[in-house]
């Protein structure tokens, strides 16, 4: 019986990685290639941008909704496959479109199911790794590895058939990561499992929401410096391909500079998530802030594509750094049963509302001030979130909250007067376990 337990929770997990594996091969599509499709037809830098920052705009929307519905009907897996299907059709009506106005229309409805699959597919790897007494980071590095493998094929495979199949190589990745959901398995809490109500004394239609969540001080101090050093993070990863082709750099050569950052991601995830809890988040945030200013700063005096591959490796020590960071410091000021939503919130800053600024005035920057000016902008912002995340945390050391008194205090505290101080309902109903 036990056998046969554990051959299930490895099942449970494989497929999940597999999925997260597949999933990520739209992420590099959409992300690198589609501008390299737009601008196979016809379409200039500013309209490039727009059409990257309508999608985030229509996400905004979609995140919040899909989530929500996610955290309501108590599934990830049944609304993903939904989500893909939703993808599935949408590219398959990309792929005959070639005027503006209809790509436009048709990349906005893509966009309304693309973006929710990633935050979903988070919060499923963080509820199985709880599960399973696992890190988060042993089923998410897969996407991780996912996006290298893409990243490079795709760049061979559209060098020898031309950048007009990428959609056709999006519709069959799909296709796998939609047959892949057949294995998913949705996991409940503990206390529903056994019968019971979940330990928040809530249920999924039950909770505040988005306002139980968006009333915390430190939730939006949070978000407020994500959102600026997703501004530069955003302009980047719209632009990184063209600025590559702008050096002619060949599709090949751009997946040897996307598989440069994801590879060095890897090995910063796996250190983070066995040494991390050493160190507190806002430093580490406040660290990845300032190695995202000197990527940038280096990549607007970048002259060669091979100096743009070198200068992707610091992928590791500014997204990964900052990734792994963020999302430990997430599942502890967010509830666990309104864990989906925290996570599409921070979906929405991180790519969905950075996205569409970044893109439309990323595309004009671009075009009209140059590539160094465009980067020295993202280094700007960069420096901005370092100077946040790096004042929040000399605010908590000067005056500690609550929840920094009750740490530091609450071993001295005798045990029959424990009950008599408050905890912080958000670190209430969320585990140590669920940390990174």
């Amino acid at each position: 019986m036990e056998s046969g337990r554990t051959g299930g929770q490895y099942s449970d997990q494989n497929w999940l990685r597999s999925f997260i594996f597949t999933l990520f091969g739209t992420s590099v599509l959409v992300v690198s290639y589609f501008p390299l499709f737009y601008t196979h037809l016809g379409f200039s830098s500013t309209q490039v941008g727009l059409l990257y920052s309508l999608g985030p705009l229509i996400s905004i929307l979609s995140n919040l909704f899909w989530s929500m519905m996610s955290d309501r009907l108590g599934t990830i897996k049944k609304i993903m496959a939904i989500l893909l299907a939703g993808q599935l059709v949408t590219a398959i009506l990309l792929a005959r479109a070639t005027d503006f106005s209809m790509v436009m229309l048709i990349i906005s409805l893509f966009y309304f199911f693309y973006y929710p699959v990633f935050p979903l597919a988070d919060t499923m790897a963080i509820k199985v790794a709880q599960r399973h007494g696992r890190n988060f980071i042993t089923i998410r590095v897969f996407g991780s590895l996912g996006y290298s493998f893409f990243a490079l094929t795709i760049g061979y495979v559209l060098r020898a058939l031309g950048s007009s199949y990428s959609i056709g190589v999006c519709i069959v990745i799909i296709v796998s990561a939609l047959l892949l959901t057949i294995g998913l398995k949705d996991v409940k809490p503990a206390a529903e499992k056994a019968g019971g109500t979940p330990s928040s004394g809530k249920t999924p239609g039950q909770s505040g929401g988005l306002k139980e969540i968006m009333l915390q001080k430190e939730v939006l101090w949070f978000f407020g410096c994500v959102f600026i050093l997703a501004l530069g993070h955003r302009m980047n990863e719209a632009f990184l391909t063209l600025s590559l082709k702008s050096m002619n750099a060949g599709d090949d050569l751009i997946g040897w500079a996307l598989l440069a950052s994801a590879l060095s991601e890897i090995p910063v995830f796996f250190l983070l998530s066995k040494h991390g809890e050493r160190f507190k988040e806002l430093p580490l945030l406040a660290f990845a802030s300032l190695m995202y200013g000197l990527r940038f700063l280096l990549m607007s005096q970048a002259v060669q594509p091979g100096a743009i591959i070198a200068i992707q490796a610091l992928h590791s020590i500014s997204f990964g750094v900052f990734f792994v960071t963020a999302i430990r410091y997430i599942t502890r000021i967010i509830p666990d049963h309104l864990r989906a939503t925290g996570l599409a919130l921070f979906t929405v800053v991180w790519s969905s509302a950075s996205g569409l600024l970044s893109g439309t005035f990323g595309g004009l920057i671009y075009e009209d001030a140059g590539r160094s000016t465009f980067y020295l902008v993202a280094t700007m912002f960069s420096v901005l979130a370092f100077i946040g995340f790096f004042v929040k945390h000399l605010l908590d050391i000067g005056g500690p909250s609550r929840r920094y008194f009750r740490k530091k205090t609450l071993p001295a505290v005798p045990p029959e007067m424990e009950s008599a101080i408050p905890s912080p309902p958000a670190e209430a109903a969320s585990s140590h376990k669920a940390t990174l």
